[in-house]
């Protein structure tokens, strides 16, 4: 499918309220379990929305706008919110996610993007030239990406509870 503008906006602006949904009210016992060493609970995964929201998406596209392939995007540090989220409460954080979202969905729906916008390119630190199109539309991908990890993390807590179930929950299988 071709990416839509008033389609991914969709998606973006359910984000922070499903999270919230999904979330909210959880003891420590669900919001900070993880599959492992080097693996991110759903507190951590909530943190690092946080962080794209005030360093990635936006920024990157005004870069695109404003200097196009000129000047590289600024690396964006996956593990900053880590230290961001010290001392925060989940439902701090799950509002400053909510308002962070809002404030940049404003800002893009300010930024008056036409399908000739979609096709300008921006370079990224790693990935090289990348469009605005690539940009929203792995911003979208994201949000679920996370979404899921975060499905799936909260399931594994009783991935050795559920016996022979385990053969047809594919949310426990690596």
């Amino acid at each position: 499918m071709a990416f839509e503008l008033a389609s991914a906006r969709e998606i973006l602006a359910r984000t922070p309220a499903t999270l919230t949904a999904l979330l909210s009210g959880l003891s420590d016992g669900w919001i900070r379990q993880d599959e492992g060493p080097d693996t991110w609970t759903p507190f951590d995964v909530v943190g690092h929305l946080i962080h794209g929201e005030r360093t990635d998406w936006i920024p990157r596209l005004r870069i695109v706008l404003e200097k196009g392939t000129a000047q590289a995007f600024t690396p964006f540090d996956r593990f900053a919110m880590f230290q961001a989220s010290e001392a925060r409460t989940l439902g701090e954080m799950m509002e400053t996610l909510a308002a962070l979202r809002q404030e940049n969905l404003r800002e893009l729906d300010r930024l008056q993007l036409r399908p000739q916008h979609l096709d300008l390119q921006g370079r990224h630190p790693e990935l090289g030239v990348v469009t605005v199109r690539q940009l929203l539309s792995t911003w979208v991908a994201h949000d679920l990406d996370h979404v899921v990890q975060i499905a799936r993390v909260l399931a594994r807590r009783y991935a050795g509870e559920v016996g022979p179930w385990t053969a047809y929950l594919r949310v426990l299988r690596s």
